[in-house]
């Protein structure tokens, strides 16, 4: 886009005197208009033209005002007119500041910004520009996108300003800098010694982001010079590393040793990449050391950091609990109505089935949601928390696995909410390592925190759990697990995979999704794995089959 100059053509006016004061005459397009000072001028109708307030424009924009405002938008940004630039944007500090700091920061020259065919409201964009820092300079392109907005107030077009409008890797708050990276980079190795890098295991970027970020200046490593994404609180708040775009000058890394088996991360990856939208996760049941992570969205570690509802998948918890108190028992009958009512909220099963004269282990393997949810009156409202902290390790935020993580959580809740915590939705949230974990600690029968990084290195301490399950509920609930991967909901995924082995299935309605999160996790000898298919459907035909090739995989 080329820089454009107008002139404005000047011409002189003289003022005309008319009974004492002073009226200016404006030529406009083919109309003449007088302004006399000291009173607005009188409409027919007897207002003052003062007196009416300008309209707003309202409703869609047209394909001339989305074009016209991201074109003035990325011209100024181009000229590097940053307040211009920034004026043509509905939050003009922030849109200054990023823009202010992508030429001094970032230190980034030389760009050029070319506008792509508009769909709707959004146009995408190519950057292409040189990175410039003390003598070096290496090429920079990537592609990125704006959306344009009315602005409410007065009608007027914006650029809808977001940091990942300047680049898709940034969230609200992050900045870019260029210059000496302040951790050093690590070189990361799996359990055999082999260099993990993001081109052999296209989900492992932000293991590695982590574990420079743990582990980059301990590790013995010495900085490059590399433009990067520096966080913001926002994105530090859910644990979210800075990011190496760029590498001007390499550094020097240190070693770094995880628990990753390449055998079963590349089979992680294979499953992954079968299916939009999942992640898994593998651990050893034995020690915690976790095997494989992966994810079919490579930007976010869902495996690890994901926090979403568990489903059905919590009724392992759950039935550990009822057993535990005496509501349920594995050969007992059990009631699994179609529908059971609980805080004022009418809870049903999947195609609303009901069991009749049934077995709780019949329910478990069948996923009879209210089974569990008609004991909901029986329980306090803090009894399934304490069963997820005291025996499963979840929900205290303290998990130390090398790099960052999300432990779970499992609020206390009352009335309706705390009869859908009970069946993994509510306000309990997971992930895959979390629900891995779970089935470790059912097979093990006790909690071991799952670890990327031996704590051995930096000789910090993993989490412990206050409490095991009770002999006679460990092993009911290991024959609920075992009977459901035979017989129940996970039969169909578990088919072939053979040994000493427990599953459970889960579906997690999400507010938004015609399809629900589809959720598997399971164990086989010293393995347990977990995974989720976000928008996926049941989690027995979705997930389990990914879940089930890798406990296959693991021998």
């Amino acid at each position: 886009m080329g820089n454009r100059r107008r002139v404005a053509e000047r011409r002189k006016t003289r003022p005309a005197v008319i009974g004492g004061m002073i009226a200016v005459v404006v030529v406009g397009a083919g109309a003449g208009a007088y302004a006399l000072y000291g009173g607005g001028a009188v409409a027919d109708d007897g207002t003052r033209a003062s007196d009416q307030k300008p309209k707003v424009k309202t409703g869609p924009l047209s394909p001339a005002e989305v074009t016209t405002t991201a074109r003035a938008f990325l011209t100024a940004w181009q000229s590097q007119k940053v307040d211009r630039a920034a004026a043509a944007t509905d939050d003009a500090a922030a849109a200054r500041s990023l823009l202010t700091g992508y030429t001094k920061d970032a230190h980034i020259k030389d760009v050029t910004l070319t506008p792509g065919k508009p769909t709707g409201d959004k146009v995408p964009f190519s950057v292409k520009g040189t990175v410039s820092y003390k003598g070096t300079d290496k090429p920079l392109a990537y592609d990125s996108a704006l959306t344009v907005m009315r602005r409410t107030a007065d009608g007027k077009p914006l650029v809808d300003w977001h940091a990942a409008v300047v680049h898709p890797d940034l969230r609200d708050g992050d900045t870019l800098v260029t210059g000496a990276a302040g951790t050093p980079p690590v070189k990361a190795l799996d359990r055999d010694g082999g260099e993990l890098t993001k081109k052999k295991y296209a989900s492992i970027g932000p293991i590695l982001d982590g574990l420079r970020e743990k582990y980059g200046k301990e590790a013995g490593g010495k900085a490059g010079i590399e433009l990067r994404v520096v966080r913001g609180k926002a994105a530090e708040a859910k644990d979210l590393s800075d990011k190496t775009l760029l590498e001007l000058s390499e550094g020097t890394p240190g070693t770094v040793k995880t628990t990753l088996d390449p055998k079963l991360q590349a089979a992680a990856e294979r499953q992954v990449g079968k299916k939009a939208r999942s992640s898994v996760a593998v651990v050893r049941v034995s020690t915690g050391e976790i095997l494989a992570a992966a994810n079919a969205s490579p930007g976010f570690n869902t495996a690890f950091q994901g926090s979403l509802a568990p489903g059905s998948t919590m009724k392992v918890i759950t039935s550990s609990l009822l057993i535990e108190k005496g509501l349920a028992s594995a050969d007992k009958k059990h009631p699994c109505p179609k529908y059971f009512t609980y805080g004022n909220w009418k809870f049903q099963n999947d195609d609303k089935f009901q069991i009749k004269n049934g077995t709780f282990k019949a329910s478990f393997a069948r996923s009879c949601n209210t089974a569990f949810i008609s004991q909901a009156p029986k329980l306090k409202n803090d009894d399934l928390t304490k069963e997820a902290q005291q025996v499963y390790g979840l929900g205290l935020n303290n998990w130390a696995i090398g790099v960052p993580s999300f432990d779970g959580a499992v609020p206390v809740q009352s009335a309706a909410q705390m009869g859908a915590s009970l069946i993994g939705q509510g306000g309990v949230r997971m992930n895959p390592l979390n629900m891995a974990s779970v089935s470790a600690t059912v097979k093990a029968g006790t909690f071991r925190q799952p670890y990327l990084v031996s704590p051995d290195v930096d000789g910090r301490k993993l989490a412990k759990a206050a409490r095991t399950m009770p002999a006679s509920t460990l092993s009911q609930l290991r024959e609920l697990m075992a009977y459901t991967a035979a017989y129940g909901t996970a039969a169909e995924a578990m088919a072939g995979v053979g040994g000493d082995v427990g599953a459970k299935t889960g579906s997690a309605e999400v507010d938004g999704q015609k399809k629900p999160n589809g959720w598997f996790t399971a164990y086989r000898g010293d393995l347990a794995a977990a995974g989720v298919v976000q928008q996926g459907g049941h989690g027995g035909s979705t997930a389990g089959p990914i879940v089930a090739a890798l406990l296959k995989a693991g021998g």
